[in-house]
């Protein structure tokens, strides 16, 4: 038994074949617009044609200017003047105090100012520091055998180092002896009892004479 066709299903069938063939065309279009080339003729092509009429540069040679003259030298103005005159006028001079040749002219006698006394001035630093007799080792071991260590120092443990400033006097005495830098405890004062009855030092020279020079020095206070 055959089987009839209907028109409706090849019809169908032929739809479908015909978009596909449009989509290709559509593709193929628009792939050609996209690869198209199109060059405008313009007037950048001729440029190579273009006659050259620009007219021939001529050198223009440089010109010299002659140099300014000379300023003119003005010669000195000379001015007569008039002579001076002499003055002729006579000078009366009274002199009360009647002179011979026996009067005895009394010398003059200049009195000197006194001096104002000038405070001696205390160096810090000098060409010639003063010194213990002995070095100061010396003074080291004097300092060990007079000083007493304080009996509420040693009670509580104190140590350390009592810093005590004083001056070296012209004579070598020591003067002025006061703690910069304590540890308390009675530590101070011991410092500064023995440097007071420290032997006299050899004094600070400055060109050669005797000053007053201040110094600072480390008394150690140690427990055994």
């Amino acid at each position: 038994m055959e089987v009839k066709k209907s028109p409706e299903a090849d019809l169908t069938k032929k739809s479908g074949l015909f978009l596909n063939i449009g989509l290709a065309i559509s593709i193929g279009l628009v792939l050609l617009a996209f690869e198209w080339k199109s060059y405008d003729k313009g007037s950048l092509m001729e440029l190579a044609a273009v006659n050259d009429d620009f007219e021939e540069m001529t050198e223009i040679p440089p010109t010299e200017q002659p140099p300014p003259p000379p300023p003119k030298i003005q010669q000195p103005e000379i001015i007569e003047v008039p002579d001076e005159e002499e003055i002729e006028e006579e000078i009366d001079v009274d002199l009360d105090i009647e002179m011979t040749e026996d009067t005895q002219i009394e010398e003059a006698v200049f009195e000197e100012p006194e001096e104002e006394e000038v405070a001696d001035e205390v160096f810090t630093i000098v060409e010639q520091q003063p010194g213990y007799p002995g070095g100061m080792g010396a003074f080291y071991q004097y300092v060990q055998k007079k000083m007493k260590y304080p009996s509420q120092a040693r009670r509580m443990g104190i140590e350390g180092k009592v810093f005590v400033q004083f001056v070296v006097d012209k004579d070598g005495s020591i003067t002025d002896v006061k703690v910069i830098r304590g540890i308390g405890a009675g530590c101070d004062e011991e410092a500064v009892r023995v440097l007071e009855n420290s032997p006299k030092w050899a004094p600070g020279k400055q060109r050669g004479k005797p000053v007053k020079v201040r110094m600072v020095l480390p008394i150690t206070f140690k427990l055994s």
